[in-house]
């Protein structure tokens, strides 16, 4: 397959995008300086430990889940959605994200951790990340988007074990599905926790095929989804169309609400389809085509917002729910808070505005919402 041009030339593309850095970023550093802020997290993997310096964990896989309490340092005056990235053993908490703070949490702690960490409201976030994605990666870009959100959330990172590799595609698929019941019993033991209230799941790329699927295997197994989890939000998810479809119509009537970050211009799913036998992925849908709004009114009641207009510093358009300010602010303002959009042209118009004016100039809509048919 990959001896064809355009696949060599989209590999090559892809891997300068993906660049990766030495690893050995997570070595514990002194309190943060002032004006830095502290983003601490619940984080649950399936990942093996490493003995490497500054590693923790890599992409082999566990027999079991481990539980860390991690505490990553936000330096002040950045960007929202950019990321500063430490030399690896040698971070700069005035300059660098950086790890302040690592405990190891017991499987019997877990809900006194969770429940520390939840706020008021009693609203969880739980994130799964996506392909070709080290535990650094996982911890620091979650760590970047909780507080660019800056919502009142206790946050979950979920850390499956994806090999980091750019051509480890295979691997890290199977390794989603290694990691199914884990993702299914840490929601189970979050929704089941008297702290919490509302939980949103969060999912990037292939993450969005592990934490659909899980939710799936709760139904299954449950009768229904648990009823505190309201929202699944996936971000362009590395799902094909039909056994997204199937996914979400085994949930039941009493599933979350669903909504969708799509972009024509995905780069990263070109691959993915390409890998997939040409078969197009729900994340890189393009709205403007009759084939891919049929396909998508067969899922009822899913909301997608097509973000091909937004332009960010992601060079593979792969992650603009997190590197995009705007599709950052939509999450905390609305999203991430439980709210969602209907398919009525006053849902269209809140979500052009919960963007913002920042495209504009685009000559194609700035925003494109649609909504599947059939109800929830």
């Amino acid at each position: 397959m990959f001896a064809r041009p355009a696949t060599a030339a989209l590999v090559a593309g892809l891997a300068f995008g993906c660049a990766s850095r030495d690893e050995g970023a997570l070595v514990p550093v002194s309190a943060a300086p002032a004006g830095a802020a502290n983003v601490e997290m619940l984080v649950a993997t399936t990942r093996a430990p490493s003995a490497a310096p500054g590693v923790l964990f890599g992409g082999e896989r566990a027999d079991a889940s481990s539980f860390r309490d991690m505490v990553v340092s936000i330096p002040p005056n950045r960007e929202v959605g950019s990321v500063q990235w430490p030399t690896p053993g040698a971070a700069d908490p005035a300059r660098d994200f950086a790890l302040v703070g690592e405990t190891a949490v017991a499987p019997a702690d877990l809900s006194r951790t969770l429940a520390r960490l939840t706020p008021k409201d009693g609203r969880v976030l739980v994130y799964v990340h996506g392909f070709n994605t080290r535990f650094d990666a996982a911890v620091f870009n979650f760590a970047q988007l909780v507080h660019d959100m800056n919502a009142p959330v206790a946050p979950v990172l979920f850390s499956w074990p994806s090999g980091g590799r750019l051509l480890g595609y295979v691997y890290d698929r199977e390794s989603a599905n290694f990691s199914r019941s884990d993702l299914a019993s840490l929601l189970r033991t979050i929704a089941d926790n008297p702290r919490v209230k509302d939980v949103v799941v969060l999912a990037h790329s292939m993450g969005a095929w592990l934490a659909t699927e899980s939710l799936r295997q709760l139904a299954l197994e449950n009768g229904r989804v648990p009823a505190k989890i309201s929202n699944l939000i996936l971000a362009s998810p590395d799902l094909d169309v039909d056994v997204f479809r199937k996914q979400v119509r085994e949930m039941g009537p009493k599933r979350p609400r669903v909504t969708i970050f799509v972009s024509r211009h995905d780069r990263a799913l070109r691959l993915s389809a390409l890998i997939a036998g040409g078969i197009d992925r729900v994340g890189g849908v393009d709205l403007s085509r009759p084939e891919s709004v049929a396909a998508l009114e067969q899922a009822p009641g899913v909301v997608v917002l097509d973000l091909s207009g937004l332009q960010t510093s992601d060079p593979l358009n792969h992650s603009k729910f997190a590197t995009s300010p705007e599709a950052v602010r939509l999450l905390g303002d609305r999203l991430i808070a439980g709210q969602g959009f209907d398919g009525s042209e006053a849902g269209v118009a809140n979500a052009a505005d919960a963007i913002g004016g920042a495209i504009g100039g685009v000559a194609a809509a700035p925003i494109v919402l649609f909504t599947g048919q059939g109800g929830r």
